[in-house]
């Protein structure tokens, strides 16, 4: 058989996206956020006509980005913090969560039926875990999925099965994967035509069971550059930069409220420690005595509570300009105590990520892409309902070495003294974080393989 001209392709694609309709379909704020990198991908070349359904929240992203949302959509208690606490479980029950799965369910086939009737191919794109991907499946439609809520780092590394001494944690693995088998199953079905796990690991598993699955990366990487070239604040001599610039350490404490507000406590607790340490002018090499702390704040967020929390500390507000490192926010709050500086920003997110040499983080998403910047974060378990001490020794193994798990604030401190006089170890924290969540441009590559597929 001859191979198909470029021209024969593109006539082929054109007609594919014109008797076409895509479902996407997802179920959780950073699943939405992945998938809109997808679909963005989607929409510069010639997709078909795109439609959503979060199964979790109100899918404000899809909204921003003009794509009808189908069914009933609403927020839970739990804000799809479930699977770590039961408790959260039970407060979705009761606030309705059995009918409105029932009722998206109904919504999904409706919506297949009628595009079907029209004439129309339908696909379905799953991203995020078991919920979606069942959905795709009873839908009786060709689909794909993008699993981002397992992998396999959550029970092995490359050489092996972690050691862990829990019942729970034996059990984890019985099936030889962190995806169960029904899962499996879901995914070695024909109609799944291509399934994008997180990591090279787990797909290298996933392959084993026959899954069409391939290692294109993880979106979550996706568009985090900085507003500026990263140079812009420093002296072109490295040497010289080493030793002048301050220690920038970014603070993620989450996006959920009231939890953000506990995480920032809790952190401000690591900062006053960490400021104790650094008077100890060398301890990290750096002598130019600043220290300054890049407060990567959600939007949804009170900047005026966490302010008062660090003026009661005895933090003063001073003028942006005043802070050694700058950041293009005007909106931005600077507060000053002794040799140190905190910024408070909620426009500059990807700045706090790159201009930070290490994190204190209690945060899903945010801490992940941080470590896959290549460097290292410290962890404090909260009260959740996300960031609870389960969640944070389940990241720990997520990311491997590129985060430290330090039970309690005040020890943070001697936790980064510990990390920058081991060189070594920074090297393979800054290669491990690329290993785990892979390099930029997965949504491009996914969206490309997706209409080959399809």
């Amino acid at each position: 058989m001859s191979e198909l001209s470029p021209l024969s392709l593109t006539k082929k694609t054109q007609s594919t996206a014109a008797t076409s309709r895509l479902l996407v379909l997802s179920n959780g704020h950073g699943e939405d956020a992945i998938a809109i990198r997808i679909l963005q991908e989607l929409q510069q070349q010639l997709s078909p006509e795109i439609f959503a359904l979060p199964l979790v929240g109100e899918g404000r992203a899809y909204q921003k980005l003009d794509i009808p949302v189908i069914g009933s959509v609403r927020s839970m208690p739990s804000g799809g913090f479930i699977y770590m606490d039961s408790r959260q479980l039970a407060r979705d029950v009761r606030g309705g969560l059995l009918q409105l799965t029932l009722n998206q369910f109904k919504a999904v086939r409706r919506w297949v039926k009628t595009q079907k009737k029209s004439g129309y191919n339908v696909k379905i794109l799953a991203v995020g875990d078991i919920v979606p991907l069942l959905f795709a499946y009873l839908s009786g439609c060709e689909y794909a999925f993008v699993g981002t809520a397992k992998s396999e780092y959550y029970l092995r590394d490359e050489t092996g099965w972690l050691k862990r001494d829990s019942q729970k944690a034996r059990r984890e693995g019985w099936s030889g994967s962190v995806y169960l088998p029904w899962e499996r199953w879901l995914m070695s079905r024909d109609r799944c035509k291509a399934v994008f796990p997180r990591d090279s690991l787990t797909t290298e598993i996933l392959k084993q069971w026959k899954i069409p699955a391939f290692d294109l990366g993880n979106p979550m990487m996706d568009g985090l550059n900085p507003s500026f070239p990263l140079q812009k604040f420093y002296t072109s001599d490295t040497r010289r930069q080493e030793i002048e610039r301050p220690l920038a350490v970014t603070l993620l404490p989450g996006s959920r409220t009231p939890e953000a507000y506990a995480n920032w406590e809790k952190i401000t607790v690591a900062v006053s420690a960490l400021m104790a340490m650094f008077r100890e002018q060398d301890f990290v090499g750096h002598t130019s005595g600043n220290v300054v702390f890049l407060a990567g704040i959600a939007p949804g967020l009170d900047c005026n509570i966490l302010a008062e929390t660090i003026k009661s500390q005895g933090w003063q507000i001073v003028p942006n300009e005043s802070s050694p490192i700058q950041i293009p926010d005007p909106q931005a709050l600077t507060f000053k105590q002794k040799n140190a500086y905190i910024i408070l920003t909620q426009n500059t997110y990807n700045d706090c990520l790159h201009l930070g040499d290490i994190a204190i983080a209690m945060a899903g998403t945010a801490t992940e892409q941080f470590v896959g910047l290549g460097k290292p974060a410290f962890i404090i378990p909260g009260e959740g309902p996300q960031f609870t001490p389960a969640f944070a020794e389940a990241q720990s193994r997520l990311l491997g070495s590129s985060v430290i798990l330090v039970k309690h604030p005040a020890d943070v401190a001697v936790e980064i003294k510990t990390l920058f006089a081991n060189p070594d170890r920074l090297y393979a924290i800054a290669k491990n974080g690329e290993k785990r969540m892979g390099k930029p441009g997965a949504a491009r590559r996914i969206a490309k393989c997706l209409m080959k597929n399809w």
